[in-house]
């Protein structure tokens, strides 16, 4: 299922922990919270429309990542997409956001510590981010919807050496979650600023011709030590997967992700790096 009509927002700072291990913390000292657990941001991975800016690339696969050829220091981030279908009022504000999809997703980043813009480090090309083409009908967003049954999990694997990257975490781990979430990206995507690592969204919206879907990463859980001290190469496979943990066992995913082959109440996202 390809999203090329569909704007592209990701989440900053919506796991605890996560921006630390990234070395990406610093970024956001500047940026005021009005809570300690908020999230940082939002920002672009794909404008469509958005005529000669690399925002406009389709950078979603399914099973490929394309290592960039300008570095080497490339991490998988483990999140759960959600698909909203956006509403706006007569002045093309945003009102309201509506979760219809989730799935697995890779946020996968080039680590810049100098990068002007988080969107820096996040799009360089078609196949550089992940969504899996397994996704999972939303029946609701509130407390007690199905997406609350789901845990998130990553995996690497080398040659022979398979490792856990992601901390297995639920998805009611995510410190802005249900409508509170919502609420939050809505004021983001109306009012953020153009101000050091953000982008003003408002603008966006306006130059992908105010787009009905929104595809949103809500955030990457923690590395494990692995995941946070190892990078991608190319000939890597990276694994992302939300799965029912009502279903499914943290020991029967990882035995299937040994076998990369993945079956049951699940989104997979399984790519190559080449």
């Amino acid at each position: 299922m390809a999203f090329k009509q569909a704007i592209g927002f990701g989440v900053a700072g919506n796991f605890a922990g996560h921006l630390e291990q990234a070395g990406e913390a610093a970024d956001f000292k500047q940026v005021e919270v009005q809570e300690a657990h908020q999230p940082k941001a939002i920002f672009p991975f794909y404008v469509p429309h958005f005529a000669g800016n690399f925002l406009s690339v389709y950078p979603l696969s399914a099973d490929t990542l394309r290592f960039p050829q300008d570095a080497d220091n490339l991490q998988i981030e483990p999140e759960v997409a959600i698909v909203c279908d956006i509403e706006y009022d007569q002045h093309k504000q945003v009102t309201a956001l509506y979760p219809t999809l989730f799935g697995a997703y890779n946020d996968c980043s080039i680590r810049r510590p100098n990068a002007a813009k988080i969107a820096d480090k996040k799009n360089w090309g078609e196949q550089t981010k992940g969504l899996s083409a397994t996704l999972i009908p939303l029946d609701g967003f509130a407390p007690g919807c199905n997406l609350d049954q789901y845990r998130i999990a990553c995996f690497h694997q080398r040659g022979e050496q398979f490792n856990i990257y992601g901390i297995d975490s639920p998805t009611v781990g995510y410190s802005y979650f249900h409508q509170k979430l919502l609420d939050w990206i809505v004021e983001r995507m109306n009012n953020q600023p153009d101000q050091g690592p953000m982008h003003p969204i408002a603008s966006l919206l306006e130059k992908a011709n105010y787009p009905q879907q929104a595809v949103i990463s809500i955030g990457a859980t923690r590395y494990t030590d692995f995941g946070e001290t190892h990078f991608l190469q190319p000939g890597d496979v990276s694994m992302v997967v939300v799965y029912n943990s009502a279903k499914h066992s943290a020991d029967e995913i990882i035995a299937m992700a040994k076998q990369q082959q993945f079956a049951g109440d699940l989104s997979a996202l399984v790519q190559k790096v080449i």
